[in-house]
């Protein structure tokens, strides 16, 4: 990459961060305005999340490659699109500003910076709908990538606003806004003892994508843009 790895990690901290506080707080404003209707708030939710995350894309991409994801660091590094030293300090980034993006969240709406949340999210068809969303966050990802760079930013806004309402679980597809969410007991948020089983299902939703799109287009690829 071209630009030095403390500003690579700031833009991956800092796009994270605020990927965080877009979700969680377009989450409790939601909510708040929905009264009582789920569909509304998931709605909410959703919209600003796409539309968010495309900004951020076109902002931090040219810095970063707007990763904000740990499972599309890894895929990135073993495409050999990023060096595995650089592994380690791309994951501390990412989930260091997703906590920190969830308590800029809270600050907004005057809530705890932290607090565990109790929304259930477990079962098979759960952990299926993670596998599924991240397996198809990827392939959007390395199908532009390879084919429209310039699409990622729309591709993976509109994905990932299609993907919380065809997935069971919302479409979280990114182990470091797991892990965040389940320090916020808001409409976005997730018990922390059902973010492992998550994050696993993430993991080899990538890796599988990952390794079907090395066949089926195996061009080269510049570092991928994500959530």
């Amino acid at each position: 990459m071209s630009h030095a790895l403390p500003k690579r990690l700031t833009a991956e901290a800092l796009g994270t961060g605020l990927l965080l506080a877009v979700v969680v707080g377009s989450g409790v404003m939601g909510e708040g305005l929905a009264g009582g209707n789920g569909a509304v708030a998931l709605l909410a939710n959703s919209v600003a999340t796409g539309t968010g995350l495309a900004v951020l894309i076109v902002l931090f991409g040219p810095l970063s490659g707007a990763h904000f994801n740990p499972a599309v660091t890894l895929a990135a590094a073993l495409q050999g699109d990023l060096p595995w030293r650089d592994v380690p300090a791309y994951l501390i980034a990412q989930v260091a500003g997703a906590f920190v993006g969830v308590a800029a969240a809270h600050g907004m709406f005057d809530l705890p910076a932290f607090f565990a949340s109790h929304h259930a999210r477990t079962g098979t068809a759960q952990w299926f709908s993670e596998f599924v969303a991240t397996f198809g966050l990827l392939a959007t990802i390395w199908g532009c990538v390879r084919q429209q760079p310039g699409a990622v930013p729309v591709a993976v806004g509109a994905y990932i606003t299609a993907a919380y309402w065809f997935t069971a679980s919302t479409s979280f597809a990114n182990p470091a806004v797991t892990l965040a969410r389940a320090a916020t007991d808001t409409f976005a948020g997730i018990r922390p003892a059902d973010a492992p089983a998550f994050i696993v299902a993430q993991l080899l939703g990538a890796l599988a994508a990952t390794l079907l799109f090395r066949w089926l287009l195996p061009a080269k690829a510049t570092a991928p843009s994500s959530p």
